[in-house]
């Protein structure tokens, strides 16, 4: 899950990207992954937990199997719009799951 979201920032994105991993109370793993890019694919757009499943993309569609991967895997995931200056990085959004442990 962690890799598709990278190479979404390295493949759809200029510029900088990082990963931040940041473990949580009862045992659960948030994975953070931060570009330069304001745009929020749809599928992330709003913050989702089990068992809200996604709906696979149509066979015909050629993107959008990775992050439908990442959403059936994830517990939760969402993503963060940033203005301009947040994290000291300057725009772009905040990628994130989580998985592990109890869902609070």
């Amino acid at each position: 899950m962690t890799s598709e979201l990278v190479s979404n920032a390295y493949q759809h994105t200029k510029g900088p990207s990082s990963v931040r991993l940041v473990a949580l109370y009862g045992g659960r793993l948030r994975v953070f992954v931060w570009d330069g890019s304001p745009y929020v694919p749809p599928s992330f757009g709003e913050v989702s937990v089990a068992p809200s499943r996604p709906v696979p993309p149509a066979a015909d569609v050629e993107h959008g199997r990775g992050l439908f991967l990442v959403r059936q895997c994830a517990d939760r995931w969402g993503c963060w719009p940033l203005e301009g200056g947040s994290l000291g990085r300057g725009g772009g959004k905040l990628m994130w799951f989580e998985v592990g442990g109890e869902v609070a």
